[in-house]
């Protein structure tokens, strides 16, 4: 196991703790405006919607093999689309907007409050969206640049997507159970226990991946990919209902997200000229 990679993981980990634990904090503090909510999901979704397109995604062919290795990744990334979407349809897990402004909204397009009974059903959709991240964070970590300076670079782009949108969703479901009425303690168990999950189905994917032997490599290709799917998808959600449903606003957002998608590609440059100049190649063919 390379101990220099553990500990970029551990201290990443760390970092997602306390970012999930103030996004909780700043929905009990009701700090977030409904245009500060909006700038911040456009920054976000675009430099998430980067991080997929130009890392995870680039990053699968890498370990995929064989003459129809683009076929695979591919296929690989419909699917995790595809079940994000799933999640996302039925239980309606991804409203990061608690503001007055949005609730009217809402209230308008007749999805009403937040019920008690389908809290269990935000907790499973989110889990899977965290546990989606957790696998890509500590696979990109585990076959990342081991050594030198190169090293601090594995896994950073995802790294940086979780940590910017992690707070969004600990807002999201601190928010909704604050609506259903729950107390202070049940808010702050649920926040702890959600900042807790990605880090440690990360540190699970760090240390599977070395036990999986010759399939090692595909197996990692795979789980990228498909987290390029559910990262585009988790992007294009926050996205698409300011599209329909918000006209105000407009050159803000766009900005927004111009600035997370160059973000994005600004890492992809700096990290492939870190790899280039330890002399690593970026890309294997088949």
């Amino acid at each position: 196991m390379d101990e220099n990679a553990l500990l970029v993981l551990s201290a990443y980990s760390a970092a997602i703790v306390a970012a999930s634990l103030l996004g909780g904090k700043l929905a009990v503090l009701g700090t977030m405006t409904h245009t500060r909510t909006q700038v911040v999901m456009s920054l976000v979704a675009g430099f998430i919607l980067g991080i997929a397109m130009f890392h995870l995604l680039p990053h699968s062919f890498e370990h995929i093999s064989g003459p129809d290795m683009v076929e695979k990744a591919v296929g690989w990334m419909v699917f995790g689309m595809v079940l994000m979407i799933f999640l996302l349809r039925i239980f309606h897990f991804h409203q990061h907007d608690f503001s007055s402004e949005a609730s009217d909204l809402y209230d308008r397009r007749g999805h009403g409050g937040v019920h008690a009974r389908s809290l269990l059903g935000i907790a499973l959709g989110l889990g899977v969206h965290t546990a989606t991240e957790g696998i890509a964070l500590g696979t990109s970590v585990q076959m990342g640049p081991p050594h030198d300076g190169a090293g601090a670079l594995a896994g950073l782009g995802v790294f940086l997507a979780i940590l910017l949108h992690k707070p969004l969703d600990a807002y999201s479901i601190v928010g909704m159970m604050q609506s259903a009425g729950h107390s202070r303690r049940a808010r702050t168990a649920a926040n702890v226990g959600f900042a807790m999950l990605c880090p440690l189905v990360a540190l699970a994917s760090f240390w599977g991946v070395g036990l999986l032997g010759p399939e090692e490599g595909a197996v990692v290709g795979y789980a990228l990919a498909f987290a390029a799917g559910a990262f585009l998808c988790i992007a294009l959600s926050d996205l698409l209902p300011e599209i329909h449903f918000h006209s105000h606003d407009r050159g803000k957002l766009i900005a927004s997200l111009l600035v997370g998608i160059g973000l994005a590609y600004a890492l992809y440059c700096v990290e492939s000229s870190a790899l280039h100049g330890h002399g690593m190649e970026t890309h294997q063919g088949p």
